[in-house]
C-alpha cells in the first residue's frame, strides 16, 4: 500500500474561465508602419496614425462631424431606398445584400446628402458611404446626388461631395451605369450656373464612380496615399502583363501626373475646403471682397506649393529607379 501511494497523484482541479480576460486592450498595429497605437491615440489624430500619418477610413458621421461647422448638419433625401428592379441573386438574392447592407453601415444607401455651414458658407454636402456595400453606386446613390446639385443650383449653393466607393453596383447592371451620365450632367449644369464643385476623393475612390463625378470638380482634393483609379492595380496589371509602380494610381501619384490638384492631410482638409468655396462663389457671384487680394495671394503660394511637391515627387521616382 506504501509503495502504491508513493506513486498516487492527485489530478489539480482546474479552474474554468467563463469570460476571456485577456481580449482587445485597445492596442492596434498599424497597418502601414506595423507599430502598435492605441485606439484612443487614434481617435485624438483623426483616424490618422500618429507614427506614419496613414490614414484610416473616416466614417459618414465623422466626415459631417469634422466638416460641418458645429457637426450641424440637416440630411436631406433620406427616405430613397434601393430596390430590387433586375430580381438580381448571384451566391445571394440583392435583396438580402441591402439587408444585411442596411444593418451595416446604419444608413439608407451608400451616400449621405444635407445641407450645412462651411467656414460660415451655406454649403451642399454630400459623402459617400463604404460601409454600405463598398460604397457602390447604384440608383439610389445617382438620383441622391442629382437632387442634391438641382438643390445648390437651385438656391446657388456650392456643392462638396467626398468619394469612396468601389464603382458602379453591378447588381443593378446598366441601371448603375446610367448613373455616370445622370450625374455629369447635372455637374455640367452646375458649372452652367457659375457653382462651383469641390470634389474630395478618399481611399479607396474607384471605378465608376472616378470615370464620373468624382474627377468633375473644379478643384479635385485628395487625402494622402488613397487609391484612385478605374480598375485596381491587380486587374491593369493582368491586363497589360506588367508591373505596376508601387506608388501608382496613389494619390501623390496622380498629383504629379495632373489628374488631381491637392493632396491635403485630414487635418488641414475643412480648411482648404472653405478656402476654395470662399475664393470661387466670390469669383461666381463677381462681388468684390476685402480679401480678395489676399485670396489670391494664398491661391498663388498653393499653387507654387504645388509645383514643388510635383518636382519633389519626380526626384523620388528618379532616385528609387
Amino acid at each position: 500500500m506504501g509503495f502504491l501511494r508513493l506513486f498516487t497523484r492527485t489530478k489539480p482541479k482546474l479552474r474554468v474561465s467563463s469570460s476571456k480576460k485577456d481580449g482587445f486592450s485597445g492596442w492596434i498595429k498599424c497597418a502601414k508602419c506595423s507599430e502598435m497605437i492605441h485606439a484612443k491615440e487614434l481617435g485624438e489624430t483623426l483616424h490618422c496614425c500618429p507614427k506614419c500619418d496613414h490614414h484610416y477610413r473616416y466614417s459618414v458621421s465623422q466626415r459631417i462631424e469634422l466638416f460641418a461647422d458645429g457637426g450641424e448638419f440637416e440630411e436631406l433625401f433620406s427616405g430613397l431606398k434601393s430596390s430590387d428592379p433586375l430580381g438580381f441573386v448571384d451566391t445571394k438574392a440583392y435583396k438580402e445584400r441591402l439587408k444585411e447592407a442596411d444593418k451595416k453601415g446604419g444608413k439608407s444607401d451608400a451616400i449621405v446628402t444635407g445641407l450645412c455651414k462651411m467656414g460660415g458658407e451655406q454649403t451642399a454636402l454630400g459623402v459617400m458611404n463604404f460601409s454600405f456595400m463598398g460604397g457602390s453606386m447604384g440608383s439610389v446613390v445617382g438620383e441622391k446626388l442629382t437632387r442634391l446639385i438641382e438643390l445648390a443650383i437651385e438656391k446657388h449653393l456650392p456643392l462638396v461631395v467626398v468619394s469612396s466607393s468601389g464603382g458602379a453596383r453591378m447588381q443593378e447592371s446598366v441601371l448603375s451605369l446610367m448613373q455616370m451620365a445622370k450625374t455629369s450632367a447635372a455637374l455640367a449644369r452646375l458649372g452652367q450656373a457659375g457653382l462651383p464643385f469641390i470634389s474630395v476623393l478618399a481611399h479607396p475612390t474607384t471605378g465608376g464612380v472616378t470615370a464620373s463625378f468624382a474627377s468633375l470638380g473644379d478643384v479635385n482634393i485628395a487625402e494622402p496615399d488613397a487609391l484612385i483609379g478605374f480598375a485596381g492595380p491587380r486587374v491593369v496589371e493582368q491586363t497589360i502583363g506588367e508591373k505596376l509602380p508601387q506608388a501608382a494610381q496613389k494619390s501623390e501619384f496622380l498629383l504629379e501626373k495632373g489628374m488631381i490638384d491637392r493632396v491635403v492631410h485630414r487635418k488641414n482638409l475643412k480648411k482648404e475646403i472653405v478656402f476654395f468655396i470662399k475664393f470661387l462663389v466670390t469669383k461666381s457671384n463677381n462681388v468684390p471682397e476685402s480679401g480678395g487680394q489676399e485670396a489670391k495671394e494664398k491661391l498663388d503660394v498653393m499653387i507654387e506649393k504645388s509645383k514643388q511637391e510635383r518636382q519633389k515627387n519626380k526626384v523620388e521616382v528618379v532616385n528609387n529607379t
